[in-house]
């Protein structure tokens, strides 16, 4: 296999594997500082509205991590769901689709 230099796609890091430049990546930053390279796996919605579950490019054994969907014009941005009756309806949502994809 050749040699691919990855240099252009931005992330910063040496691939030692073939790099996916549509791939859906956001970092964000916790409340210590910290950025974190998150990748959108999943998308989904409940009560017309657009919800993406993230996980941590780095630490793929974490938690993933659910965000709305928010459009505004052409561009999408995520925001943190802080209405608890709105996160367990989503999360309850989440959990049954995983559900079903598992039991496929």
């Amino acid at each position: 296999m050749s040699e691919h230099n990855h240099d252009h796609c931005g992330c910063g890091h040496d691939h030692d594997h073939d790099h996916d430049h549509e791939e859906n990546l956001f970092i964000l930053t916790d409340e210590e500082g910290n950025e974190h390279e998150m990748v959108m796996v999943y998308t989904f919605e409940s009560d017309n509205r657009g919800y993406a579950v993230l996980l941590d490019r780095n630490d793929p054994e974490a938690d993933g991590m659910i965000f709305r969907v928010e459009e505004e014009g052409d561009d999408a941005y995520l925001v943190n769901i802080e209405d608890d009756q709105e996160w367990e309806k989503v999360v309850a949502v989440y959990n049954e689709l995983a559900a079903n994809e598992a039991g496929r």
